[in-house]
């Protein structure tokens, strides 16, 4: 390998060239957040004398919680032991190692349910992209606490803010790595699909970028500042703190973790639902954005129908089986009873057993948790993301992908991020005994995949006609032609 430099607004950056890429790793966006830095908004690049080392990964990450044993290895996906340090507001950059340019600019948003994730998993490695000639960047942000809750006194959406300042340190640097800051494509999947597409109603991201990618993510997936500050008042009280700013700046971030872990599990004590008798996280999360503030105005599906974020192409989808991520693992899914399942989804919909019986509860030879399954993969993902799009006033195109994956016997199926292997086109560090992929996926799918996101991104359009409630037509990314779908049950107890 050899050393590559380049200069950006806080200094020169020395990264690695080689196989036809040069690679910067946690090069920052913002400075780091050190103690007083907390709980406010992300600050302005450090600027460094001399050369700074970005040849070496993985760099810091966000606080967050070790990953909990499993049969799945979710180390590429989630990241694994990381470095500590303040200095995580960075991000990676993977860029062609010839010098020809303006490139086309793609910037990924990791998921984890708004309380995990590193831009350094191994899935997320963008050399593949910076091969076919796009210059990648992946983020950390912001999560859980320190990220996601509207504490009094601290502002808004910190993990929102840090990304809209990622994508200004893109805007202003990334000419110097071969990029085109004019055609710059958010993409991202589960919590970061979540967060671009509040972001393309976002006031403070406009002009920022100018095609999103949603993977499993959409609209529907804020809380009024006023509810989601029952989990500060909640945590405080079992924190032995004041419910503001000063009184969580009394423990550390890491401190937090716990109590942060403890209250993401379902409970009688907590209960999210709003006047409507719904909880967009579906219990799978405490952690959303709120709307209301400078970031997101008004809620972001009631945004775009109303026209924002209409100059943005819209790419977007899902996989056939998303909710087999948290019910297959450890065989959860054959094991819950019908009161489990009930219990679960009363504190997402009204009229959870109808919903239910819709996706085969009480139906012969269907098990509690397969209708569960069934039911939160639809109501959770796949229906709000047709009516994302249907609201988007701009071009959206929506895709499904279904490749089963063979693990777990099978059971893992087309499962929750299943596909972002194929996409970053990584395939070998997902696969194995326990790897998410199984033995042997199929790298002819990933080409096609890899090539059909670097197509969206230069060009703004997809091989197949666009989403309208008329038509639905849904594009198969394993067959490679889209149909028309049908409404879904889930349509009937969703807003």
């Amino acid at each position: 390998m050899n050393r590559t430099r380049v200069t950006t607004e806080g200094g020169v950056v020395e990264g690695v060239a080689g196989d036809g890429v040069r690679a910067f790793y946690s090069v920052p966006y913002a400075a780091p957040v050190t103690q007083a830095r907390r709980f406010l908004e992300p600050q302005p690049v450090d600027p460094w004398p001399g050369v700074r080392d970005a040849t070496t990964h993985p760099g810091p990450r966000a606080p967050q919680a070790e990953l909990p044993p499993s049969d799945i290895d979710f180390v590429p996906l989630m990241g694994g032991e990381a470095p500590g340090g303040f200095d995580y507001l960075t991000l990676n950059v993977f860029t062609p190692d010839e010098p020809d340019g303006p490139r086309p600019v793609m910037v990924f948003v990791h998921g984890g349910s708004f309380v995990a994730g590193s831009k350094d998993a191994p899935i997320y490695d963008g050399s593949a992209f910076a091969r076919d000639g796009v210059v990648c960047v992946v983020i950390n942000y912001r999560v859980g606490i320190e990220g996601f809750l509207p504490i009094p006194g601290a502002p808004t959406n910190l993990g929102l803010r840090d990304m809209i300042a990622a994508l200004a340190w893109v805007r202003d640097s990334i000419a110097a790595f071969g990029g085109d800051p004019g055609k710059v494509t958010l993409f991202g999947e589960s919590g970061g699909a979540y967060c671009i597409a509040h972001l393309l109603t976002s006031p403070l991201a406009k002009g920022l970028f100018h095609r999103a990618i949603c993977q499993s993510g959409h609209a529907y997936a804020s809380r009024d500042i006023a509810h989601q500050q029952r989990i500060v008042k909640g945590l405080a009280r079992r924190l032995r703190i004041k419910p503001d700013r000063d009184g969580f700046l009394s423990r550390t971030a890491e401190a937090l973790i716990p109590e942060q872990m403890r209250i993401m599990i379902p409970s009688l004590w907590l209960d999210m639902r709003d006047r409507g008798g719904r909880d967009p996280s579906f219990n799978v999360t405490r952690f959303l954005p709120v709307h209301g503030d400078d970031v997101l105005p008004r809620p972001a599906l009631e945004a775009l129908e109303a026209g924002a974020g209409g100059e943005i192409d819209l790419l977007i989808g899902t996989t056939t089986e998303e909710a087999n991520i948290f019910f297959a693992p450890g065989g959860v899914r054959g094991r819950l009873s019908r009161f489990a399942v009930l219990f679960f989804l009363r504190r997402a919909v009204p009229r959870a057993r109808q919903a239910l019986r819709a996706y085969g509860l009480d139906a012969k030879g269907t098990k509690p948790g397969e209708a569960l399954t069934r039911a939160v993969t639809d109501l959770m993902f796949r229906w709000m993301v047709r009516r994302t799009a249907a609201a988007h006033a701009g071009r959206s195109w929506v895709y499904e992908f279904d490749w089963r994956s063979p693990a777990l016997g099978g059971d893992l199926g087309a499962a929750h991020a299943v596909e972002l292997p194929f996409v970053f086109d990584t395939l070998a560090c997902a696969s194995g005994d326990r790897g998410l992929l199984g033995p042997a996926p199929p790298q002819a799918l990933a080409d096609s995949i890899h090539a059909l996101w670097i197509a969206f991104a230069t060009t703004g359009r997809a091989p197949w006609p666009p989403y309208d409630t008329a038509t639905r037509q849904v594009y198969s990314l394993t067959r490679q032609q889209a149909a028309h779908e049908p409404v879904m049950p889930a349509a009937g107890f969703l807003p």
